[in-house]
């Protein structure tokens, strides 16, 4: 059966910081307030504000990655004239490019099509991969405030989204530019042997001078890329490469045609690349899966075909395309923002992914990106309203319009739950839409940190998915006082306890959580326990935390704040921990202590029939915690 579902437009629902606030509203006198609220214009020397977080170092562009002559970037075109949201179904509505690819390189040189945008990241032990449309950067952050750039790469096609498995490096290319060799001369013909659009696969085992070993062409380009990691496959990797551009002509790459009733088009599907470990060189398209078809009649265009939802609501384009996919392999699902729709992958054979869902949504204009909560019971879309390259958090524009939805999974389906965006509006002179983001992995919440272009980085917990709340920020002005000149967070992603921005036109932020009423110091230490070798943030892996004190007194915060303990529990809890803390190697009294640790989570787990549904699984976790550290102790030499 068919099933489709619109989410209907409900400003009073799931905005908590804005929550049923009125275009008029947004510029009220709380919202001028907020100290993000006109900041100097500068490339350097904005201004900045920020809340419950701090800048650790910037680290701006290396040479070679920006144009001398304008090295802030330059204006981008006139943007069209404000209207009011209600006018008429086409008020606000975007207009994407012809290619149906939003995102445009800013900052050009003329004449040279050479483009320095700073773009996706990519982690690996102590090396953070930045991209760019220019090539990439490689950063050393073993220490993070003293962040230092390794080596760069210069290699044009754009947008550079990056991942990294071991020792190799994937790219994402799409720029009718982009060469094979790499080189930033182009190419002018319309049909050539020389044009590369696909996936570029490097070697980096020599982080010095990483090594090109592998080009797989594809017929769109890849705008983006999904590593899949298959558990029962150890030989291969495999790519989900979503291309965006227009179709290559058949001269150039055999089997491409734009022509919708071809069973050989390379439109309403994605690519599927294998790419052997051992052999990364001989890595090639395995599948093309119409994810888009409709399920009755086949019919490969079978989900949204473009057009608005009726009279002062979103206009986007037809469903041909995904612009991410974020896969989750442990779960066997993936989640796909896709044109006009959001759909739902069982990735149970990566090869072939099935779609168990879709949806839409008449506040989104192009389904951009997706990321699963830790348990995989929810997925945040975001809505690049604009492409990135328009003022977009303006206090005329509605708040649920370039934002992020909320959605809970149950049974395989999607249940719309809320919105949330940025709560401070942003001036004409800043791009600024929901972009890309990651978990952040505090113990018992579903807190995630976002790159909004312009409007800075937002950090925003989502644990009640239908009441969403800003925690912490950072934001800087405008790159410049009179003209758009694009700039902000392509994206901000955490990492082994660190958030790292890539800044469009700044170059690389480093940030650390600071405590506040919103977090504790306690869940910023145990978001920090958990380290990654390897994050890339459209592959995500299931984030587990070991048993210790740190972990029990972030959960206790968590209760705390909820008043979700008595206080006569939570300072046994507190003072029996403090013990645990103290023991040495040889202490005595550890048998006494695993006893009283034992019959206090006893006790929690006794007061989850009564407690509000937030509190029932941290009153769980926190019992398990306790057991844990109970385990761990009985395991030592001093127990007895």
């Amino acid at each position: 059966m068919r099933i489709v579902r619109v989410t209907v437009l409900f400003l009073f629902v799931a905005m908590p910081l804005i929550g049923a606030q009125s275009d008029q509203q947004r510029s009220s006198a709380a919202d001028q307030a907020d100290p993000r609220v006109g900041l100097a214009a500068g490339f350097r020397d904005a201004g900045m504000a920020a809340s419950n977080m701090e800048l650790v170092i910037n680290l701006p562009k290396p040479e070679g990655f920006y144009d001398p002559e304008a090295p802030a970037g330059r204006p981008r075109a006139p943007q069209d004239p404000p209207a009011a949201p209600a006018a008429g179904p086409d008020a606000q509505t975007q207009e994407l490019p012809a290619q149906g690819q939003p995102e445009e390189a800013p900052a050009q040189r003329p004449g040279s099509g050479l483009s320095f945008t700073n773009s996706d990241l990519a982690f690996s032990g102590e090396h953070l991969f930045m991209g760019n449309y220019h090539g990439f950067n490689v950063y050393n952050v073993e220490d993070a405030s003293r962040a230092e750039l390794l080596s760069s790469v210069v290699c044009p096609g754009g947008q550079g989204d990056l991942s990294v498995r071991g020792d190799l490096l994937f790219m994402s290319v799409q720029d009718t530019r982009a060469r094979l060799d790499c080189g930033i001369q182009g190419v002018e013909e319309p049909v050539s042997a020389e044009r590369f659009r696909g996936v570029r696969i490097f070697d980096i085992r020599n982080l010095r001078n990483p090594t090109q070993v592998a080009a797989v062409q594809t017929c769109r380009g890849s705008h983006t890329h999904t590593l899949v990691v298959d558990p029962d496959d150890n030989a291969n990797v495999y790519v989900y490469a979503s291309g965006t551009g227009a179709v290559r002509a058949g001269e150039e790459l055999a089997g491409c045609t734009d022509t919708e009733g071809d069973p050989d088009t390379a439109l309403f599907s994605i690519d599927v690349i294998q790419v052997p470990l051992a052999a990364p060189e001989n890595a090639r398209i395995v599948n093309r899966p119409r994810i888009f078809a409709d399920s009755e009649t086949g019919t490969i265009s079978g989900l949204w075909q473009g057009g608005d939802h009726g009279r002062g609501t979103q206009s986007s384009r037809e469903t041909r395309q995904c612009h991410d996919i974020t896969t989750y392999p442990e779960i066997g699902l993936a989640a796909g923002a896709c044109s006009g729709n959001g759909i739902l992958l069982d990735i149970s054979d990566p090869v072939n992914p099935v779609r168990l869902d879709y949806v839409v949504d008449q506040s989104f204009a192009f389904w951009h990106s997706a990321t699963f909560s830790n348990d995989g019971t929810k997925i945040v879309f975001t809505d690049e309203w604009g492409g990135g390259s328009r003022p977009r958090c303006r206090s005329i524009d509605p708040p649920a319009w370039g934002a992020n939805a909320i959605f809970d999974i149950v049974d395989g389906e999607m249940g719309f739950r809320g919105y949330y965006k940025l709560p401070a509006v942003q001036s004409e002179q800043e791009n600024c839409v929901a972009h890309n983001g990651s978990l952040i992995p505090v113990p018992g919440r579903d807190i995630m940190v976002q790159g909004w272009y312009q409007g800075g980085i937002s950090v925003f917990d989502f644990t009640d998915s239908a009441n969403p709340v800003e925690i912490a920020y950072f934001d800087r002005g405008p790159v410049n006082a009179e003209d758009l000149v694009s700039g902000g967070y392509w994206s901000a992603y955490w990492y082994n306890g660190h958030i790292y921005g890539a800044e469009i036109a700044r170059g690389l932020d480093v940030f650390r959580l600071t405590a506040s009423e919103h977090l504790s110091q306690n869940e910023i230490d145990a978001a920090s326990l958990v380290l990654s070798e390897e994050t890339n943030v459209q592959h995500q892996e299931r984030i587990v935390w070991q048993p210790s004190s740190t972990l029990a007194l972030a959960y206790l915060d968590q209760l705390n704040r909820g008043s979700g303990i008595e206080p006569q529990l939570a300072g046994a809890v507190t003072e029996v921990l403090g013990r645990v803390d103290q023991l040495g190697s040889g202490a005595r009294g550890t048998a006494a202590i695993v006893a009283e640790l034992e019959a206090l989570a006893t006790e929690l787990e006794g007061n989850v029939e009564e407690a509000v549904w937030l509190n029932v699984p941290r009153l769980g976790s926190l019992a398990d915690t306790l057991r844990g550290i109970a385990t761990t102790l009985r395991q030592s030499p001093a127990f007895g």
